[in-house]
């Protein structure tokens, strides 16, 4: 099946570029109840993913030198991502979905020029495999 069928567009995944702030970041995380994100270029490639995780060892590993209050000055490129949020390429098939849902809570999908394009959430991956289990027992 094709996962077009399944993508959220980029349009509509909250996503962070590598130049808004660490407060940027954590206000819009904090909105949208989030607790990772995609994170893209300026040229709309995807980067990474960011988590909550990331930002709290990088703020505590700045051992006090970047707080809430002057999280507004440290730009998303100098945090570490630690997670390593694997994209697909929009031709890919479910296979590749299956395996990366395992372990990630949604898989980014690209284009063949790495551009993002959107997002598969791993709810939608598990709707797919429950209905193919159901229709195999019926």
């Amino acid at each position: 099946m094709n996962i077009a069928f399944f993508l959220l567009p980029k349009n509509e995944v909250v996503c962070l570029t590598q130049e808004s702030t660490l407060r940027q970041t954590l206000e819009r995380m904090e909105y949208h109840r989030f607790t990772s994100v995609p994170v893209l270029s300026e040229i709309g490639e995807y980067v990474g993913t960011c988590t909550e995780g990331d930002l709290l060892w990088f703020m505590k590993n700045s051992e006090g030198k970047i707080t809430f209050e002057n999280a507004s000055k440290v730009l998303l490129k100098d945090v570490p991502l630690r997670s390593a949020n694997k994209p697909v390429l929009i031709d890919s098939n479910m296979e590749d979905l299956i395996s990366l849902a395992k372990v990630q809570n949604f898989v980014p999908v690209v284009d063949d020029m790495n551009k993002f394009i959107g997002i598969v959430r791993r709810s939608e991956i598990i709707s797919y495999c429950e209905k193919k289990v159901f229709a195999a027992q019926a």
